[in-house]
């Protein structure tokens, strides 16, 4: 049951930004083929990526090893012509190993200073490779970067350079020796992407595509600058009312002791979302409608990003997880039960 789009709307497009829009949907469609000719599938995935880059947003890949992770971060940020980084996380690592640090220099007149080297999150786009086996001390090193845009290395602060974008991965099968991100640290990703097994058509297409020559170089379809400006041109998207209205009472559902939450779920949840989703519900909607070629953030929008919004930011309790009932089954639920209340 699809709801009317009479609602009022409070911010109109200039014709600039309606020509803008355009420019963005043919940019994405032309990404969407040039990774085509290296990522065999994962159209889902693609767009998230997108949603997060253009809504100025960061995203958590959930899947197992062999899913081609680090080969469509790379190669994003290749058609992107953007400054690529990959830091492996391990229990060893330190917060230096990834902000840089200050180190001792000679100089020409001889004297010995400190001189700042800056470590892989000074990049447009990281990639954090298995950032849950990292302690949580340089765990919480990159999630600064991520909140602040920023570093703060012996009592010095660094702007990282726009736009930056951080996508981190984790490996659901292996749990030996890892810290799981706490859920606090978690509402800082935007979405939860998750990537599953491809097909058979698809997997025989992989085998094909990885073990003959090498793999194409891609073609560049934006700079720093347009990205910034299409960031810009998102935030602009017009969004009617009853659109905050369905995120909002989305969000407060999920909430088991919120007044609004239906009773099926207050069994099943021991912590629901924060207000942060309905920021990023309306972030990842006007996203999506842009790249789209919509001139408004419609229903669809909403529905589309509810599911990597909310994952994440809701805690199933045991009865739930000996039920078999997860996250992404609740949201889908509510999603469902939200819409049908017109």
């Amino acid at each position: 049951m699809s709801q009317p789009v009479a609602t009022t709307v409070s911010e109109k497009l200039s014709e600039n930004d309606v020509q803008a829009i355009d420019h963005l949907r043919e940019v994405y469609a032309r990404l969407k083929k040039e990774l085509g000719r290296v990522i065999v599938g994962q159209t889902d995935t693609i767009e998230r990526l997108a949603i997060c880059l253009f809504a100025r947003g960061h995203g958590l890949l959930m899947g197992v090893p062999g899913l081609a992770k680090t080969l469509l971060v790379s190669k994003l940020a290749e058609t992107m012509s953007l400054k690529f980084s990959r830091i492996q996380f391990t229990p060893d690592l330190m917060p230096m190993d990834i902000t840089g640090t200050d180190i001792l220099q000679d100089t020409d007149s001889g004297k010995r200073e400190f001189h700042f080297v800056h470590g892989p999150i000074f990049a447009n786009i990281v990639l954090a490779d298995e950032i849950n086996r990292a302690p949580p001390k340089t765990q919480a090193a990159m999630l600064e970067a991520m909140q602040e845009h920023k570093v703060t290395v012996v009592g010095k602060a660094f702007t990282l350079d726009a736009p930056f974008l951080v996508l981190a991965t984790q490996n659901p099968v292996e749990q030996e020796g890892t810290y799981p991100l706490p859920e606090a640290q978690l509402d800082r990703f935007m979405f939860l992407i998750e990537l599953d097994y491809p097909s058979e058509s698809e997997e025989i297409a992989i085998a094909r595509t990885t073990t003959g020559d090498a793999l194409p170089e891609l073609n560049h379809l934006l700079h720093a600058e347009e990205i910034l400006r299409h960031q810009q041109l998102v935030r602009r998207v017009p969004v009617p009312d009853h659109i905050y209205q369905f995120a909002a009472r989305l969000v407060r559902k999920t909430r088991p002791n919120g007044e609004t939450a239906p009773g099926w779920l207050k069994p099943l949840v021991a912590w629901g979302a924060g207000p942060r989703a309905v920021q990023n519900l309306i972030l990842g909607a006007k996203a999506r409608a842009a790249l789209m070629g919509s001139y408004m953030v419609r229903l669809e929008d909403i529905q589309a990003v509810a599911v990597p919004v909310l994952t994440h930011r809701i805690i199933t309790t045991f009865a739930a997880q000996a039920e078999g009932i997860d996250a992404k089954k609740i949201v889908r639920r509510l999603v469902e039960e939200t819409n049908a209340e017109g």
